[in-house]
């Protein structure tokens, strides 16, 4: 199995820790960078080879994984010479992909296995496949309904619950042929085409552990559990 790792942005809102550092170095516990632990989970899942896609501070990256032989894996490089959006870099290493792969951001921290998620897309048939987590989010205002100058509705700070993407997709090569390699391409213009075209992506629900370590408060929360969780997020690895 074959994974690209994206790990080209700037890390701007965890700055300044990523002033120096790209964003999937920054530190972990007291051990680990995030990528680390993200090439270690997919060495532990059966994955054997990877490629990531560098920008900001790329070199740095490069110095510090190597041919990934330490993990297990093989890994290749792909350089992003100006933003491409989350998908874009993909167009640019076509002739590397096998026919069904992972994706995922280089800036994240859970235990889901990432095996199953290219399973599970290869058996749906769909040409994109988004793993989601239930996420609330609080409005720290009273919210107001209203129609024609009228309030109809009040509700006093309020919770949302929505399913949010991980930033880990399975993703078919074919599902690319029509894009030209160069231009950027985001996920959500992806998403989009593949809704206007009737080719729905599937949704991989996963209820488990998850961070976003490109948020400042979710970066915090990582270093702060990880001592407690690095069983369940290093298991086998």
């Amino acid at each position: 199995m074959h994974a690209v790792i994206l790990a080209g942005g700037k890390g701007v809102r965890l700055r300044p820790y990523t002033t120096a550092l790209p964003k999937p170095l920054v530190p972990i516990g007291d051990q680990h960078a995030i990528l680390e632990i993200v090439l270690r989970q997919l060495a532990a899942s059966g994955f054997t080879s990877c490629t990531i896609a560098i920008g900001h501070l790329g070199h740095i990256i490069r110095a510090y994984v190597g041919n990934g032989s330490q993990w297990g894996l093989r890994v290749g490089y792909s350089t992003e010479d100006s933003p491409l959006g989350t998908m874009g870099p993909l167009l640019t290493m076509m002739d590397r992909l096998p026919d069904d792969f992972l994706v995922m951001n280089g800036d994240i921290l859970t235990d889901l296995d990432y095996a199953e998620v290219v399973r599970s897309h290869q058996a749906s048939g769909a040409p994109l496949t988004v793993a989601t987590y239930a996420r609330k989010v609080a409005i720290d205002f009273g919210v107001l309904t209203t129609e024609g100058g009228r309030v109809t509705g009040f509700a006093e700070k309020p919770s949302m619950d929505y399913r949010v993407s991980m930033g880990v997709y399975g993703l078919s090569r074919e599902t690319l042929a029509g894009y030209t390699p160069g231009l950027p391409l985001g996920f959500d213009e992806l998403v989009l085409d593949l809704l206007a075209a009737e080719k729905p992506p599937h949704a991989y629900e996963f209820d488990g552990y998850w961070l976003d370590i490109g948020r400042p408060d979710d970066y915090d929360r990582a270093n702060a559990e990880f001592t407690t969780h690095r069983g369940l997020l290093l298991k086998g690895a």
